[in-house]
């Protein structure tokens, strides 16, 4: 039993994957800097670590960014009011004039 992936599984899964091949890349500047390259150049383990600095911040707009696919600003909020009231401003449904 085969289960066919969506295209937002799929794009899910991918942004998932690039988060964590981007936090594995930080974990290793950040390690390689204080292991390695830091007796041979301090600055340049400083620089090293100043990118994995870097990278988490990007990493999570990365994963938590929104796609053209993503529906999500017209997701119903639970409260009929106010879903009605967007619904009016979005022009979805116009209420009679009278």
């Amino acid at each position: 039993m085969t289960a066919e992936r969506s295209y937002a599984g799929s794009v899910y899964a991918r942004r998932r994957h690039v988060y964590f091949w981007m936090m594995g890349a930080c974990l290793v500047l950040f390690v390689g800097a204080w292991a390695v390259v830091r007796l041979f150049s301090m600055p340049v383990a400083i620089g090293m670590c100043v990118v994995a600095m870097v990278i988490p911040p990007v990493a999570a707009m990365v994963a938590n960014r929104r796609g053209p696919e993503d529906r999500w600003w017209d997701d119903p909020s639970g409260d009929p009011q106010s879903d009605e009231w967007w619904d009016e401003l979005d022009g979805k449904r116009r209420k009679p004039r009278e």
